[in-house]
């Protein structure tokens, strides 16, 4: 009911007429749930109704006329009248399924001889996906049936007869018994019933005969002889029932053979690919195999033709594709293989494929135009390929022998054999000739192990070539370089490139920021700077996100401030003016002396921290006069570099101190350090940001295995934060469910730290001054502020991400190609472009291996079962028969010693012996 709502069919053969109305337009206005279907039947002599029940005829006929175009018993039998001959059928479809324009999809008015696809243009759709008459004439792969479409008959063709240097090959496989297994447990079924209905009639025959007894009367010999003539006849069927299925499990052994037929289109090139008929019924068409599927000119214009039997494979319910999708794959690649070698038999990529194709008139470089229309062409694409037609009155098909002037001959739909120039061929009553199709055989090469030995390093150069290109780096030379980068590719100096090159790399990590990653693990010895923009060049190459406008008016106002505050010559004026124009930028290129005595998550800072760190330095020197704990230390700028680095090395020792540079102009030309001792309160103040990192994601080493969960409790130690993760899934009850870490550690990794680099640009001044405010009550080393409502959203989509790779790793194929750990590493950017498809596609195979696999458990222990009763069926009849024949032996020897002895039945027979053992005589 696809291209319909209803359905109604007009059929007649030798005496009878039959009306058929398949209507759902009658279920819905009715309201019926169950099919119901109008079956009316007429003699086609008389006329007259074919039925027992005339009441049942004619509410049949009622709904006939009421729910179909035919409203009355004269126009049902104009129609059966339209059938030409003693027998034919009529198929009338109405009420079509329209479109959006409110057109049926079906257009019958363009052509009157066919019908078509509204709205489908020909120009590159196949003639048979958009007429109705080019698919009927290929929809049997041997017609046997004449086809009309509107009144016109339809040429229907045999295509292995339509190609060029056709060419057949046997193939012959163990892969197909899907159908085969459900036809035997089929059998298996019936032979089951059948073998039980015996048994209950064999004894209800025993059982009558027992009760009937010394019962000698004609009534009762009629119905045990009944009763024994049906045990009989149900024994009957249950043996051919029980050879059928034993013939059933024989055939589901043995191979299945097909024959694929392959040959050359000439007439249409661009018209290639597979047709696939299942028991002659065209299922699927233009289905492209093999070196088709790479797009070039090899095996282009060739068609392939197989029709494979019911047992093999089982078409859907729609005839439009096979129900067993893994079987219908094997046989497209096998039909593939076959195709490349029907390709190198044929010789044509030899003798030059565009040589080939002109010699039949492809001029064009255009693939899909058509061939010259050139007499000679014509004559040329005739002459090697016969004119095979059928004969309307006997069907059988005849091949025409080739004429000149029957290159451009219009044969009529009623031609018939006497039509025929072969005089061996021009009647009916002759044989109809087999088609000769050449034998090919597949040939498989046979590689050497020098041959297998240089593919697989070929295969191994190619695949270190892809790993060589994925591993290089754009190296930041200017700024213009780094607007035209994405956010996510890596911004490092050339030299910290270098050294990451040649560190090793942590396997599966998840991908981290450059900025993190390439983070320095000690901070470098303070040796001032040659010159003050050095350290902005850097900065700019560490931190994209930083707009440009921004970074050049805080570069201007550096330079100004210090144009006018310092006026000094000499290396001291340069050390000087460096020395402040770092502490303002807040570079990590010179660190304070106290930097190093930090705990060890100062050199996991972000950039984010560091950014803010020179304005909230400046607001503190500011605000030094006010603080009742600060001390203040002159250096002098004109002292020599040991007594600096005594300072520095006393200050090392102070732990929770740092250095801040007040910008004022002095008029000794002395710089001024505040060292502002504030050890209670950064240790408070680590406490509370380090109870931030609750709720993180992160991922710990056990075991050498990487394993997901979450930080649950924070615990500040004298070296370093320890980390309490609560695991979400652990794979035996040996792993332990959490685990205490040391924050910063080789063997605990953030799953996806946030970074700079993923914040949108409209909020980096927002977190900016949001930093600038904090910096007094926290330290250096935040990641990211818990404030804004992009870190709330980035929480939600990093606990999703976790929720969907918990759920992949949880239900991962056997053999997938990604390992648990992989997608454990996995970013959220790579989970988008995760094959879910090929993920479920082999879920559901495995799924379906262990689903046959209990289901072939417990066939093997179902047929072990019915093997022993077998057994135990055969024993018990052998002994009834042996004790049948031993009581036939006795009633024998009792004749012979008692000659008037008269002994009927078993249970006489028996009473009769048992009384002789009791009496004695």
């Amino acid at each position: 009911m696809r291209i319909g709502k209803d359905f109604i069919l007009f059929t007649k053969k030798d005496d009878t007429m039959t009306c058929l109305l398949l209507s759902r337009t009658f279920h819905e206005e009715e309201g019926i749930d169950e099919v119901i279907v109008p079956l009316p039947t007429w003699n086609s002599r008389s006329g007259e109704p074919v039925t027992d029940n005339m009441e049942k005829f004619a509410i049949e006929t009622e709904l006939i006329y009421k729910y179909s175009p035919f409203r009355s018993e004269q126009e049902v039998m104009e129609q059966f009248s339209k059938i030409h001959g003693d027998k034919g059928t009529l198929v009338v479809i109405f009420n079509l399924k329209l479109m959006d324009n409110g057109e049926p999809e079906l257009d019958v008015t363009s052509d009157p001889r066919d019908i078509q696809m509204a709205e489908t243009p020909p120009e590159g759709t196949k003639p048979e996906r958009r007429s109705f008459r080019a698919y009927a004439a290929v929809l049997y792969i041997d017609p046997r049936m004449r086809i009309f479409i509107n009144g016109h008959k339809v040429q229907t063709k045999r295509l292995s007869c339509c190609l060029y240097k056709p060419r057949m090959y046997k193939y012959t496989s163990n892969r197909f018994k899907t159908r085969a297994e459900q036809e035997v447990k089929k059998a298996e079924h019936l032979a089951k019933i059948a073998e039980e209905k015996a048994r209950e009639a064999e004894s209800k025959a025993r059982a009558l005969e027992l009760r009937l007894g010394g019962d000698l009367t004609r009534e009762s010999r009629v119905t045990l002889r009944q009763v024994q003539n049906s045990a009989i006849t149900m024994r009957r069927e249950a043996d051919v029932k029980k050879r059928i299925k034993d013939a059933k499990q024989r055939a589901l052994k043995e191979p299945k053979e097909l024959s694929f037929i392959f040959g050359v289109n000439i007439e249409q090139r661009e018209l290639d690919g597979m047709f696939i008929y299942n028991c002659s019924r065209l299922i699927k068409m233009y289905e492209k195999v093999g070196p088709q599927l790479e797009g070039g000119m090899a095996c282009g214009g060739v068609v392939g033709v197989v029709d494979v039997p019911y047992l093999v494979l089982e078409p859907t319910h729609n005839k439009q594709d096979f129900a067993d999708a893994k079987e219908y794959r094997h046989l497209l690649k096998a039909m593939g293989e076959h195709l490349a070698q029907y390709w190198k038999d044929v010789a044509i990529a030899q003798k030059g494929i565009i040589k080939f194709w002109d010699e039949f008139g492809y001029l064009s470089a255009n693939w899909n135009q058509p061939p010259s229309n050139e007499l000679r062409y014509k004559r040329r694409r005739a002459m090697e390929i016969p004119t095979t037609i059928q004969c309307d009155v006997c069907l059988k098909w005849r091949t025409l022998p080739f004429q000149l002037s029957s290159v451009e001959k219009n044969y009529p739909d009623s031609w018939v054999c006497s039509m025929n120039p072969d005089p061996e061929q021009d009647r009916c009553e002759a044989a109809e000739q087999k088609q000769k199709v050449p034998l090919g055989t597949l040939k498989k090469d046979l590689k050497s192990h020098v041959e297998k030995q240089k593919q697989l390093s070929e295969k191994i150069r190619q695949q270190q070539e892809k790993l060589e290109a994925l591993q290089k780096t754009t190296l930041i030379r200017s700024q213009a370089d780094l607007k035209k980068l994405p956010l996510e590719v890596t911004t490092r100096p050339a030299g910290e490139n270098i050294q990451s090159q040649t560190r090793p790399q942590r396997p599966r990590s998840p991908p981290l920021p450059d900025v993190i990653k390439n983070a320095p693990s000690r901070p470098p010895p303070p040796t001032p700077l040659p010159k003050s923009i050095s350290p902005l060049k850097k900065t700019s190459s560490a931190w994209p996100n930083i707009s440009t406008p921004k970074l050049a008016s805080m570069l201007s106002k550096e330079e100004a401030s210090t144009s006018k505050t310092h006026q000094h010559t000499g290396t001291a004026g340069k050390s000087n003016s460096t020395l402040k124009s770092l502490a303002k930028l807040g570079t990590t290129t010179m660190k304070p002396p106290s930097a190093a005595s930090q705990s060890p998550r100062s050199s996991r800072e972000t950039p984010s921290s560091k950014a803010a760190k020179g304005p909230a330095l400046k607001r503190s020197a500011a605000k030094g006069p006010q603080a009742s704990s600060t001390r203040k230390r002159t250096l002098n700028t004109m002292e020599d570099g040991s007594e600096e680095e005594g300072e520095h090395k006393k200050e090392k020792t102070k732990r929770g101190k740092f250095v801040a540079v007040k910008d004022e102009k002095k008029d000794s030309g002395e710089v001024v350090v505040e060292l502002t001792d504030s050890a209670g309160e950064e240790e408070l103040a680590e406490l509370k940001k380090a109870q931030k990192d609750k709720g993180l994601h992160v991922e710990v080493r056990v075991n050498r295995e990487w394993f997901t969960g979450r930080v649950t409790a924070v615990e500040l130690g004298q070296q370093a934060v320890r980390w309490k993760v609560k695991f979400d899934y652990v794979p035996t009850d040996s792993t332990p469910r959490d685990r205490w870490v040391e924050k910063g550690s080789e063997d605990v990794r953030l799953m996806k730290p946030p970074s700079p680099e993923y914040q949108p640009p409209d909020t980096q001044g927002q977190e900016e001054e949001a930093v600038v405010a904090e910096h007094s009550t926290s330290d250096f080393v935040g990641i990211e502020l818990d404030t804004t409502d992009s870190r709330r959203s980035q929480e939600r989509v990093d606990l999703l991400v976790q929720i969907l790779r918990n759920c992949l790793r949880y239900f991962l194929p056997p053999n997938f190609p990604i390992s648990k750990n992989e997608l454990s590493s996995m970013s959220s950017e790579g989970l988008l472009a995760f094959p879910l498809k090929e993920y479920f596609r082999q879920y559901e195979v495995g799924l379906q291996n262990l689903c046959n696999s209990y289901q072939t458990r417990a066939d093997a222990r179902a047929r072990a079962c019915e093997e022993n009763l077998r057994t135990s069926q055969r024993k018990l009849r052998e002994t009834e028969e042996k004790l049948q024949k031993l009581r036939t032996n006795i009633v024998a020897l009792l004749q012979k010693v008692q000659e008037d002895i008269d002994i009927n039945t078993d249970d006489e027979l028996d009473a009769y012996i048992e009384d002789l053992i009791t009496k004695g005589d």
